[in-house]
């Protein structure tokens, strides 16, 4: 099953009776808004320049992209948190396919406002074995144009969800990155990216495999 279908049929279980029809409603206006919005069409693009950065692993250990990079192309995938269920199906779909990734001389990390601790988490949850990455009040996330501010009136479903992201991130912002998915040269462009205003919506791992081969051919 393709990672977008088990996110699909994971939905349809919250349509078919999981979710209370006017919370489930409240879900969807808020991604109709941020659609409307525009600003996943003000999200950096294919061809243009990533922004270095260092942020620290979940065990606290500074990682900038500049070493990242020296060793190969750099995929990172920008994620709400662990208590996002379709996040942590993308991770375990991103797991299945780091083998491919770094058979073509590839890093891969994810990226999420949340805790150390909680993404400690993360990756005893979903048994990665690939970096992730703390970005306090989404500060990176804002860099390549992900950011959001949640309306009030979604910060109290995901409160009543048991899901303070106050205590979960650390910081009372309330903000969000947009799920997105980038592949950066080693030369710092952008070979792929991937933004979806809706989270429900994630690409294939498979998808980032072209660029990441134009950039293993390119560096032949």
């Amino acid at each position: 099953m393709t990672l977008q279908a088990k996110l699909d049929e994971f939905k349809a279980g919250l349509a078919a009776g999981k979710v209370p029809p006017e919370i489930l409603a409240k879900l969807n206006q808020s991604t109709q808004d941020l659609i409307a919005s525009g600003l996943a069409a003000r999200a950096l693009k294919a061809g243009e320049a990533a922004p270095a950065f260092t942020l620290d692993d979940a065990e606290g250990n500074p990682i900038p992209t500049s070493e990242l990079l020296a060793k190969g192309p750099l995929v990172i995938s920008f994620y709400r948190g662990v208590w996002c269920p379709f996040c942590n199906m993308e991770l375990q779909a991103l797991q299945a396919a780091l083998p491919a990734i770094t058979e073509l001389g590839a890093s891969l990390v994810a990226i999420s406002p949340q805790t150390a601790a909680n993404s400690r988490k993360s990756v005893r949850q979903n048994a990665l074995t690939f970096p992730i990455l703390s970005d306090p009040r989404n500060e990176v996330a804002a860099m390549f144009g992900l950011r959001f501010t949640l309306p009030g009136y979604l910060a109290e479903v995901y409160r009543g969800f048991g899901n303070d992201l106050a205590s979960i991130n650390g910081d009372d912002s309330w903000t969000l990155p947009m799920p997105g998915r980038f592949v950066i040269g080693q030369d710092g462009t952008i070979l792929y990216a991937e933004v979806n205003p809706d989270y429900t919506h994630r690409p294939e791992p498979e998808d980032i495999l072209p660029a990441l081969r134009h950039a293993a051919g390119a560096a032949a």
